[in-house]
């Protein structure tokens, strides 16, 4: 008894020492260790602060950016949204090394580097792993999978995305946009003066998640409300502790914050299980569940070879709920903010417009005409990108460029210094230019792949198609039926709350066309 006491205590001290071995490594060793390994580079970087690495600064800088207004003609966003690159590029060079917590991260805003990075095909570079809290916001699902279970994934999903499939849904995002809009005019008319103001945030997140919902889902904003509500509130949480240290097993705590997040999950499942079910319940015996993007993850279960069970479902579908209407929502806001300023370009897209599609609802052929609202569209996704860095992190010791990046490293791509950057852009990066994307977007900067809005490589976005057409069928209704101008209210304040956001909303005036 006494011997098994005895073996069983120097085990436990053993484990003990290990942990206290590896926490030493991680803690003190390696920002050490790599720092140095950088810095014989010559890439060097803010000091490594015990535990919080370079999170302490980088809270203190976004904080003091985001009590900040710019001039609304200004859109230098940098300094707002990535305060922190903007000051350690100044510093350090476009190359310089930071520290999340423990891990180290290298900006690198080099585009043939980050080409090089994105279109590795051999996994050398996946995805970052991320916080818990964004797991539960985004889903387990394309987006954050890695390997073969992201080419199973890819490959269940690309029939969804497929243009034929594309072109059809284009009368169900019409149909959603006209109500919308119907709505629009009715207030308008009522109003003294024919016009009215319309919090611009809300109403496209609010068309975005409905156009989601019809034409991927099969059902409705009404029916996946409580989804789009609790996602909205989570990615809030998520922004916010966003700058926050992380210690693993956090998670699993009741805290507060946990609470909440958990709650906001069941509310999000609870939704996304009643859409399911609905689809179930309508299937009949000698027919699938349809050809939208639900319908083909839930054929799977008749392809055992890539079958996907339903918690996978739930994942993806969380996946394409929180993308499929965040990242339009805020492109198009953003665009008509840009319109509002240039009206000018307002009348060129709306002239454009008149003449090729008249007041019809457009058709496939019609958008793919609008040459213009192309232009103007791409444009405004260089300026205000909804998503403003990507990263990666290095599989194993790799080198890049004149790098040696060390495994473990995380490598951070700022699209949003990238898509102002001189080099590529030309002394107006910070202009609004659309004449630039008249020869198509690999001939408008110095470099084919210096707009990084989709990604490029395997990994690129696989709803870049389904974007496009959306964001062009929303703004040629728009155009059809109305001219507006910003509201004297309005604050310009992006800011980064995981997608690029307005910060005080963008309030536009509208006035229907035609009484």
């Amino acid at each position: 008894m006494g011997y098994l006491i005895i073996a069983i205590a120097m085990v436990t001290f053993t484990i003990m020492i290990s942990k206290i071995w590896t926490i030493f490594l991680i803690v003190f060793w390696r920002p050490y260790a790599l720092t140095r390994h950088f810095r014989k580079q010559g890439v060097m970087g803010p000091r490594y602060s015990l535990l919080s690495g370079s999170l302490h600064d980088i809270k203190t800088m976004t904080i003091d950016a985001r009590k900040s207004v710019m001039d609304k003609h200004s859109n230098d966003i940098t300094q707002r949204v990535l305060p922190h690159y903007q000051i350690w590029s100044s510093l350090y060079g476009e190359r310089f090394l930071y520290w999340y917590g423990t891990e180290a991260m290298i900006c690198i805003s080099d585009v043939e580097l980050a080409k090089e990075i994105l279109s590795n095909k051999f996994g050398f570079y996946p995805k970052r792993k991320v916080r818990p809290s964004l797991v539960t916001l985004i889903g387990e699902g394309l987006i954050l999978s890695d390997g073969v279970d992201w080419v199973s994934r890819r490959r269940i999903l690309n029939p969804a995305f497929s243009m034929d499939k594309l072109k059809v849904m284009i009368s169900r995002m019409a149909s959603c946009t006209i109500s919308m809009v119907d709505e629009w005019k009715t207030k308008a008319i009522e109003a003294k003066d024919k016009s009215m103001t319309i919090e611009m945030s809300k109403e496209f997140k609010e068309l975005a998640a409905n156009i989601i919902a019809h034409t991927s889902f099969g059902t409705s904003y009404a029916h996946g409300r409580e989804a789009f509500k609790a996602q909205t509130e989570l990615q809030l949480l998520c922004a916010a502790s966003n700058s926050n240290i992380f210690i693993p097993g956090t998670q699993y705590l009741p805290t507060k914050s946990n609470i909440e997040i958990w709650k906001l999950d069941r509310k999000i499942k609870k939704s996304l299980q009643c859409i399911i079910e609905s689809r179930l319940s309508s299937q009949s015996d000698h027919c699938s569940y349809g050809d939208d993007l639900l319908g083909i993850m839930m054929d799977t279960k008749n392809d055992g070879a890539n079958e996907l069970k339903m918690n996978e479902i739930i994942e993806e579908c969380k996946t394409f709920f929180f993308a499929g209407h965040e990242t339009t929502s805020n492109w198009l806001v953003w665009t008509v903010f840009l319109l509002s300023l240039h009206k000018d370009w307002q009348e060129k897209l709306r002239q454009e417009i008149l003449e090729i599609c008249g007041m019809e609802i457009p058709d496939a052929d019609m958008l793919s005409k609008l040459k213009m609202v192309n232009m103007v569209l791409l444009e405004a996704l260089r300026l205000y990108c909804p998503a403003i860095e990507l990263e990666r992190i290095a599989s194993k010791d790799m080198n890049l460029g004149d790098l040696m990046i060390p495994k473990g490293t995380c490598i951070k791509i700022p699209i949003t210094m990238i898509h102002r950057s001189t080099k590529y852009w030309g002394e107006d990066a910070n202009e609004f230019n659309p004449m630039r994307f008249i020869n198509g977007v690999s001939k408008a900067a110095n470099h084919p792949n210096a707009l990084l809005a989709f990604s490029v490589g395997p990994r690129n976005c696989i709803g870049q198609n389904f974007a496009m057409l959306e964001v062009k069928t929303v703004m040629t209704l728009i155009l059809q039926r109305f001219s507006w101008s910003l509201s004297p209210e309005y604050q310009h304040a992006p800011v980064n709350l995981l997608t690029l956001q307005p910060q005080h909303g963008i309030p536009i005036i509208i006035k229907p066309l035609e009484l």
